[in-house]
């Protein structure tokens, strides 16, 4: 069962004046091990630390929030710049899916999927629906990203941890 990490980006949650309901959300998912959970402002640079930490133990790092337009939306930007690769399909099919429950709402989600170290990385919208949406994108496609990521999928053997 691969390991995920979550980091919920948000500034009222991180503050105490919202509810956290992303984290027993993925918490009850039982396709995937939750090995952390942290919950940080919407600040680059901590959503830069949370991730680079994230990578070190999890194979899948679900960051959720900021993936917007508004000024405070910059999870993108902090993934882009510790990301090796980009993986656009990721966000492509979870605006496919949005749209249905959304609209064209779903247009503007900036949702994306990246690579850092040796972890598959999905930058999420906030709310619970597009979590869920995440979530089964995610259980879909980890076992292939990650062998790719690995080692383009040859060999089954030993998943060394060097980073």
């Amino acid at each position: 069962m691969a390991r995920l990490a979550l980091i919920v980006t948000s500034d009222s949650v991180y503050r105490g004046l919202k509810a956290d309901e992303i984290t027993p959300l993925v918490a009850s998912d039982n396709r995937f091990d939750l090995v952390l959970s942290r919950v940080v402002p919407n600040k680059v640079d901590e959503i830069k630390a949370a991730v680079i930490e994230a990578s070190s133990t999890a194979d899948i790092i679900l960051v959720t929030g900021g993936t917007g337009v508004s000024p405070r939306d910059v999870t993108i930007e902090a993934l882009e710049s510790i990301a090796s690769k980009r993986i656009p399909g990721l966000g492509e099919e979870h605006r496919r899916r949005s749209y249905s429950r959304v609209g064209a709402r779903a247009l503007i989600s900036r949702s994306e999927g990246f690579i850092v170290g040796r972890a598959l990385v999905f930058a999420s919208p906030g709310n619970p629906d597009a979590v869920k949406v995440a979530l089964d994108i995610l259980s879909e496609i980890a076992e292939h990203c990650l062998e790719e990521i690995r080692g383009g999928g040859h060999g089954r053997g030993g998943e060394s941890h060097h980073h």
